[in-house]
């Protein structure tokens, strides 16, 4: 559980990290006269390359690879998918505040792409393992390091 919970801050960072590199740099572009959608766009790609490299190497240890960047990026879009659809139902289903409810998307799209990102986009597909444990052909999981029974 120790090991979830450290990911999940450094994912934290990571993911801060990635919001500010996207709002600077949008700022940025912007400033310099490009048109909102192309400086959203360039500042969501560049935060969205940073983003997978420091999650990659920081949160989970692994090397960035071209295939972990596809999927890492479909879980990226499934999380824009969450962070919508929650902000709107709970604008239009529970009367909340937009604000409040973007809030409230975020942090739903948050742990649901930490998850993804446990689970599938990060998964040691070697091993099988993740969170300290290796699941072995009969499914059952054990912790990394104890002997297996004959």
């Amino acid at each position: 559980m120790r090991e979830i919970l450290v990911k999940f801050s450094r994912y934290f960072l990571t993911g801060g990290g990635a919001a500010i590199i996207d709002a600077g740099g949008f700022a940025l572009l912007y400033w310099f006269g490009l048109a909102t959608l192309p400086a959203a766009v360039a500042s969501f790609a560049l935060a969205a390359v940073v983003n997978f490299l420091l999650t990659a190497r920081f949160v989970f240890g692994q090397s960035a690879t071209g295939r972990g960047f596809t999927v890492f990026l479909l879980a990226a879009l499934l999380g824009l998918m969450v962070n919508v659809g929650v902000t709107v139902a709970a604008v239009k289903l529970f009367g909340l505040p937009p604000v409040i409810a973007k809030i409230v998307g975020i942090g739903t799209a948050f742990s649901i792409n930490f998850l993804l990102n446990l689970l599938v986009v990060f998964r040691n597909r070697d091993t099988n393992r993740c969170c300290g444990e290796i699941l072995h052909p009969e499914g059952k999981p054990s912790k990394i390091g104890r002997r297996q029974q004959g």
